[in-house]
């Protein structure tokens, strides 16, 4: 693993990396150590107390954060007729079912995909390319729906989707270090409470084991885990 460099050790020197921090004070950290020249984005990382190899203990969900991404998202919708027309006013950046050629022979140029049930047949055969990427449509996540109007202005709005891994992590965007404390904190607590009502009956032990805030370059900067408890 290569060195960290003069501007990163620097930024470690700010705040004692052992200490756990409530999130309004790990959040200053984080904008405070960030030094690249490009706006980063602030990252939430969890380790959770489920065993994701047992279904009833995977945690999944979606959640509008209130001052969205800071990313413009594209967003394709796969459907037709008269669902196609409503995609487009809501303002869906791709629409109709000629993508799911274009998807094959290889374009990708799309952050979200929005499906209506009636096209979902077709998709089937995509999943090895869209479902590694976390761009499968999923009636889970709201993106298998006939209400693309909805599902679209969400996206845009700044809905994220967060999926636990096998080592029972979740990581997910909550900004950029150019957004204001306060929207940060308003971000992060639309989020972490979605993760804590998500908690699966069948999880035991402590259930939010580890919280820790980044930015893309900087250093992580953890959150008191007991506040949760």
């Amino acid at each position: 693993m290569p060195a960290h460099g003069k501007k990163y050790r620097k930024a470690v020197e700010r705040f004692d990396p052992q200490a756990r921090f409530q999130p309004r004070q790990a959040i200053e950290h984080v904008k405070g150590s960030a030094y690249a020249k490009f706006d980063e984005t602030v990252d939430i990382a969890l380790r959770l107390g489920v065993d994701p190899r047992h279904a009833d203990q995977i945690v999944r969900g979606t959640v509008v954060l209130p001052h969205g991404t800071g990313k413009k998202v594209r967003v394709l919708v796969i459907t037709q007729g008269d669902k196609a027309r409503d995609a487009e006013a809501a303002g869906a950046d791709f629409v109709g079912v000629e993508y799911v050629a274009k998807i094959k022979e290889g374009w990708l140029d799309v952050d979200a995909i929005v499906a209506t049930p009636d096209v979902m047949g077709q998709l089937g055969p995509l999943g090895r390319i869209l479902g590694p990427r976390g761009l499968m449509p999923n009636p889970k996540a709201g993106t298998v729906t006939m209400d693309v109007t909805k599902a679209v202005r969400d996206i845009k709005a700044g809905k994220i989707e967060f999926r636990v891994d096998k080592s029972g992590n979740v990581h997910a965007p909550i900004g950029k270090v150019s957004f204001s404390v306060e929207q940060l904190e308003a971000n992060y607590t639309a989020f972490m409470d979605t993760i804590v009502r998500s908690k699966p009956s069948a999880a035991k032990g402590t259930y939010i084991q580890t919280v820790a805030l980044s930015s893309t370059m900087g250093p992580g900067v953890r959150i008191d885990p007991a506040i949760y408890r």
